[in-house]
C-alpha cells in the first residue's frame, strides 16, 4: 500500500517520494516493521492466551520423555510470525506481483493448515493433530498451486542467460529473450544449468517440454512437502526452527537479490528473474519476523510457534527457492532439515520392523544430541545403535540451549557452504 501512495506521490514530484522505487529500502524498511510488529504483537498476543488459558498442559511421560516440564507455555505462536510477515509485506510489496501472490497464498494456506492441527490439540484433546493425511493433502494442494501457476501465468520469465558488455566506456546489459524455462541452477559448476526437459528427449520434441513441466510441478510438490514437514520436526527446541529458519531467510534474501538484479545474476551467472525483487522484500519481512519471534521463543520459550508456524516458515522456505530456481541448493541450504526427517524416518522404520539396529539414538535428530547412550540402553537393552554420542542424559534441560546453538552454527555453515557454492561458478 505504501509503494503505491509513494509512487503516486513520486508522479506528483513528492521530493523523496522515489525512495520506494529501491528494493533495498523497501527491504530494510520491511524487516524492521517485521520485527517491531512481531515484538509489539507478540506481547499482546502471550498476555492474551495466558489469559484465557490456552496453554500447554501437563504432559505424561511418553511426551515429554525429557521431563523439561514447560507447561503452562502459550502455543499457536506462530500466528506471531504470519501476522509480522504479513503485515509489512502488504504495506512495502508490490501486491499485484505473482510472486508476492503466490508468497501470500504459501503463507495464509500453510498457516491456516498449520492453525487447524494446533487447534485440535488444543482445544479438542488430540495430541496428535490433524491426520497425517489431511496436512500432507494441504500441502499437496498448495504444491499443485504454485507449480501450476509458474506453469500457466504470462507474468512468470526468466532471461537464461545475461552478459555485460562494455561499449562506449558504457556498461551494457545483453539478455537472452523472456522465456518460461524448465531450466534450474546447479551448484559449482559454471554455464551448466540443468534442463528437466533433457530428462525427456525419449519422448521426442513433441513432448519432451510438456513432461518437463510435469516433472516440474510434481518436484514442487515434493518440496513444499518435504520442506515443510522438515521445519516442522526441526521444531522440538526452545529456539530451534525459528533460530535456523532466520539464517536460511537470509541466505535466501541474498539469492533473491542476486537473482533479480541483472548485474549480479551475469556476475554469479545465474538465470535472471524479473521482479523478483518482491521476493528480497517479503523474504527480508520472513526473517525480521522470525527475529522478532525468537525475542520470545529463546530459552526459556514464552511461546511455541506450534505447527502454525513452523509448516508455514518450511513451506515459505520452498517456495522462495522454487520461484528462484534454486530448488537444488535446499538439500544443502536446509541440511539441517533433510537430517531431521532422515532420522525420524530411520527410528520409525525401527519401531516398525523391530530391528535390532538403528542409526541414531532418537528421532528428530535434536533428540539423539539430548539422548544418552546409557539412556538409550535402558529403553531399547537388546539393541544398537551406529552414533552412540556423548549425550548428557534425559533430564539436562540446559543442554537444550547447546543443542539449539550448535544447530544454528551448523546452519551458518551451510549457509556460507550454498552462496560460496555460486562464487565456485
Amino acid at each position: 500500500m505504501l509503494y503505491y501512495l509513494f509512487n503516486y506521490l513520486q508522479q506528483c514530484d513528492f521530493p523523496g517520494a522515489g525512495v520506494f522505487n529501491y528494493v533495498t529500502f523497501r527491504a530494510a524498511v520491511a524487516i524492521i516493521l517485521s520485527l517491531v510488529v512481531a515484538v509489539w504483537f507478540g506481547n499482546w498476543f502471550i498476555k492474551m492466551l495466558k489469559r484465557k488459558k490456552i496453554v500447554e498442559t501437563q504432559r505424561d511421560e511418553s511426551v515429554d520423555p525429557y521431563n523439561t516440564k514447560k507447561v503452562g507455555v502459550p502455543t499457536m505462536g506462530g500466528v506471531i510470525i504470519i501476522a509480522a510477515i504479513l503485515i509489512p509485506v502488504l504495506l512495502v510489496c508490490k501486491l499485484h506481483s505473482v510472486y508476492t501472490i503466490l508468497m501470500i497464498a504459501t503463507t495464509l494456506i500453510l498457516g491456516v493448515l498449520g492453525f487447524a492441527d494446533d487447534f485440535v490439540k488444543t482445544f479438542r484433546g488430540k495430541k496428535d493433530g490433524l491426520k497425517p493425511a489431511v496436512k500432507l493433502g494441504g500441502q499437496i494442494l498448495l504444491g499443485l498451486l504454485v507449480g501450476l501457476t509458474l506453469r500457466f501465468s504470462p507474468a512468470v520469465q526468466i532471461n537464461e542467460t545475461v552478459q555485460l558488455k562494455i561499449e562506449d566506456n558504457k556498461e551494457i546489459v545483453v539478455k537472452s529473450p523472456d522465456v518460461k524455462s524448465t531450466k534450474t541452477t546447479i551448484p559449482f559448476l559454471k554455464n551448466h544449468n540443468l534442463n528437466y526437459a533433457d530428462l525427456f528427449k525419449w519422448a521426442g520434441p513433441k513432448w519432451m517440454y510438456n513432461l518437463a513441466w510435469i516433472f516440474f510441478v510434481l518436484l514442487t510438490v515434493f518440496v513444499v512437502a518435504a520442506v515443510s514437514n522438515g521445519s516442522n520436526l526441526n521444531d522440538g527446541m526452545d529456539g530451534m526452527a525459528s533460530g535456523n529458519s532466520a539464517i536460511i531467510g537470509i541466505t535466501l534474501v541474498i539469492l533473491a537479490y542476486i537473482s533479480s538484479n541483472a548485474v549480479t545474476a551475469s556476475h554469479f551467472d545465474v538465470m535472471y528473474i524479473p521482479g523478483s525483487e518482491e521476493l528480497v522484500v517479503f523474504m527480508a519481512a520472513f526473517v525480521g519476523a522470525l527475529v522478532g519471534f525468537l525475542w520470545f521463543n529463546s530459552f526459556p520459550a514464552q511461546i511455541f510457534m506450534g505447527d502454525t508456524g513452523s509448516l508455514t516458515i518450511g513451506g515459505i522456505i520452498a517456495v522462495s527457492a522454487i520461484i528462484m530456481h534454486k530448488e537444488l541448493l535446499l538439500p544443502l541450504l536446509c541440511g539441517v532439515f533433510l537430517f531431521e526427517i532422515l532420522s525420524d524416518l530411520d527410528v520409525k522404520r525401527f519401531v516398525k520392523t523391530g530391528k535390532k539396529h538403528r542409526i541414531w539414538k532418537k528421532g528428530p535428530l535434536h533428540d539423539h544430541f539430548r539422548t544418552s547412550y546409557s539412556d538409550f540402553k535402558k529403553a531399547w537393552p537388546n539393541s544398537t545403535v551406529t552414533f552412540k554420542g556423548r549425550g548428557e542424559g534425559f533430564n539436562t534441560v540446559h543442554h537444550e540451549v547447546k543443542i539449539t546453538i550448535r544447530f544454528w552454527i551448523v546452519t551458518i555453515l551451510l549457509a556460507a557452504f550454498t552462496l560460496l557454492t555460486f562464487k565456485i561458478r
